[in-house]
């Protein structure tokens, strides 16, 4: 299996599957991200699998465990499975990263709940969850491994 050449909009970002977990035999994902400024996840566990993040373009700040990173083009930080983390992008112009994944719990739950990108960019901004689409994607989390353990981050500097 090769690399996805589907864009899709996953929450407020675009998404590439890079390398899909059924590609080889470990279960290796990789995943393309593009996020706008401000976008951040809330704080969250993976039980499953470690996360590495490889930030491309732009600044994202990075908690880890409570260690707090600020990481630029090329530089590379790992959430190891049961520690909590998040991150916020903090560069204005939004900010592109590589998420790198195994056995695919990640890559799983980023293809359920994505939807094909109908537009080149990103999506429209959708704003706060209702508590429904909450209940949904916590719901969404579970069955991949994911929990959620707070709030998501704010950025460091306002422009």
């Amino acid at each position: 299996m090769t690399a996805s050449d589907t864009a899709l909009w996953f929450l407020n970002t675009r998404v590439r599957i890079v390398v899909p977990a059924a590609s080889g035999s470990d279960g290796l994902s990789v995943i393309k991200h593009w996020a706008p400024y401000e976008d951040s996840p809330p704080l969250h566990i993976h039980d499953t699998e470690d996360e590495v993040f490889h930030v491309i373009e732009g600044r994202v700040r990075f908690s880890v465990g409570g260690q707090v990173t600020l990481l630029a083009a090329g530089q590379t930080i790992m959430a190891p499975k049961g520690i909590g983390h998040s991150y916020v992008v903090e560069s204005h112009e939004g900010a592109k990263w590589l998420t790198v994944t195994r056995p695919g719990d990640f890559e799983a739950f980023v293809r359920e709940t994505a939807r094909p990108a109908t537009a080149p960019g990103l999506p429209a901004p959708s704003g706060p969850p209702t508590p429904e689409m909450a209940a949904a994607l916590t719901a969404a989390c579970a069955r991949h491994g994911i929990r959620m353990v707070g709030e998501p981050l704010r950025p460091s500097e306002k422009a």
